[in-house]
């Protein structure tokens, strides 16, 4: 121990976050608050901080790349735009016209009023909506008489689907909503990763239908999970909130409360190593001398997290690298509204695998946020690929151009071409929760525990919204502090 260090007390910690997305940002940050005298490093591969969160303006339009919203019922994200003074640029959804359809032979239909993913609190518009037949909703009200599971095993969303709510309410209602969100095979989705409200509420009430109508009248008793509501669906869709200039200025505005000189783009991490006596080494792409740090916040995709582990712990990589992703891709398409024949009366529509059709949904995202597109345009963003469709992803932009004009015409009656199209493609973006997830997370969350100062984060673990990313960086960051001044912190590591 030099002089300087016995007289003035351990020198100040060097911590650094490897991967800049929202996850990575919101871990660099916390790490800031927490340990203000720490010097912080994040290093980016690519070009910019911000990952998928990217933002374009064109001729009057805002692109948004992948995600153009959070929810704010995961208060998360919320609560991380107070601390840095960025709420006052976060504005709701259009009021009026919070709903949206689902497609039944060709057709937009409304989202019956009060169903929810997998729960309605209301009857009435179940037995009057046009998206079942008469059989599918005798079956689907009779749900509060299904018994109760009594196996603690893991069951698919489309198991329980099935099981609750019968097959033609799930290929119907739940399939699509759920694919919405995750993009995923709902044979392979695990309900008690990626949906457990849900399973717990038929284990509480004996029902879904059950369930949904007590919470709705606030009787539950007990707090939904974060991203779902208790109420109907038009409330659900009143929960989601954009910053007004797109999120990649939520990405600016975290990046800008960082100190100078913390985010590295730029700078590939191509290994780690344990440092003798306590720490890592970390080693950069082209460059020869590793760098020293004191603690490490990984928060890259699985795979990635896997590559630099393999060499420090096989077993936990191995676990890392069993998390399947799926791609998808975002197309952004902007018409003349003279030239869509639907009202857009809703937020955008989902369309049910059974379908059979190329895209996975769109949204109507100029009527859903202000100020997305020129007056007298809108703007439309359509979803194509995720785990049902992985060929999708392989077509050249002209195709999946020529794929989604002749969707939209067929659904929409928009006519002639739009003009404005963008392609953005996202090869293995998504995790997929599949059947024992929580079991893989569980062997991550034990190996990683037994790696001093490394904690990972990122969506491949407990939540794939951007509040869960945030929150799952927050409590990285937390853990690493923790650990730091002589305690482990609370929360599981990894998510």
């Amino acid at each position: 121990m030099n002089d300087s260090h016995s007289r003035h007390g351990p020198s100040p910690r060097r911590l650094a976050v490897i991967g800049g997305g929202i996850t990575g940002l919101a871990a660099a940050h916390r790490l800031t608050e927490l340990e203000a005298a720490a010097t912080v490093t994040l290093f980016e591969a690519g070009g910019r901080a911000g990952g998928i969160l990217r933002t374009e303006e064109h001729d009057g339009y805002l692109l948004e790349h992948s995600a153009d919203s959070f929810i704010s019922s995961a208060d998360w994200a919320v609560d991380l735009c107070r601390r840095i003074g960025f709420a006052d640029q976060l504005m709701p959804t259009n009021a009026a016209w919070r709903r949206a359809f689902i497609v039944r032979d060709g057709r937009l239909h409304a989202v019956p009023d009060g169903f929810s993913l997998l729960a309605a609190s209301r009857l009435w518009p179940l037995l009057t909506t046009r998206l079942l037949s008469l059989a599918g909703k005798l079956r689907l009200v009779l749900e509060p008489f299904v018994p109760v599971r009594q196996s603690q095993s893991d069951e698919s969303l489309a198991a329980f689907a099935r099981r609750r709510l019968g097959r033609e309410a799930f290929e119907r209602l739940v399939q699509p909503l759920v694919a919405g969100i995750y993009t995923a095979d709902a044979e392979q989705l695990s309900m008690a990763a990626a949906l457990p409200r849900f399973v717990e509420m038929e284990r509480r009430h004996g029902s879904l239908l059950r369930g949904a109508r007590l919470a709705a009248a606030g009787y539950d008793g007990g707090r939904g999970t974060p991203g779902e509501d208790n109420g109907d669906a038009g409330a659900r869709y009143g929960l989601f909130l954009a910053p007004r200039r797109g999120m990649e200025s939520l990405v600016e505005a975290l990046a800008g409360r960082l100190p100078s000189g913390t985010i590295e783009t730029g700078s590939e991490v191509e290994a780690i190593e344990r440092r003798e006596g306590g720490g890592w080494l970390v080693r950069l792409a082209g460059r020869l001398e590793p760098r020293q740090f004191d603690g490490l916040v990984i928060a890259l995709p699985a795979h990635s997290a896997a590559g630099l582990l393999s060499a420090v712990d096989a077993s936990l990589a191995g676990d890392l690298d069993s998390i399947p992703h799926a791609g998808s891709i975002v197309a952004l398409a902007g018409y003349d509204r003279s030239d869509i024949a639907h009202p857009l009366d809703g937020f955008g529509f989902v369309v049910p695998e059974i379908e059979g059709r190329r895209i996975l949904a769109a949204s109507f995202a100029s009527v859903k946020f202000a100020q997305r597109a020129p007056q007298g345009k809108v703007l439309l963003r359509v979803f194509l690929g995720g785990a049902q469709r992985p060929e999708m992803i392989e077509l050249d932009d002209g195709e999946v151009r020529r794929v989604v004009v002749e969707e939209l015409a067929e659904l929409l009656g928009a006519r002639g071409g739009p003009e404005l199209f963008r392609v953005c493609r996202w090869r293995g973006s998504m995790p997929q929760y599949h059947l024992g997830h929580l079991e893989v997370v569980a062997r991550i969350e034990s190996r990683a525990g037994a790696l001093s100062q490394l904690e990972l984060a990122g969506n491949a673990y407990y939540g794939v919204g951007v509040p869960h990313c945030i929150h799952s960086g927050e409590q990285a960051a937390q853990r690493l502090v923790a650990e730091g001044i002589g305690g482990r912190g609370e929360g599981g590591k990894g998510g």
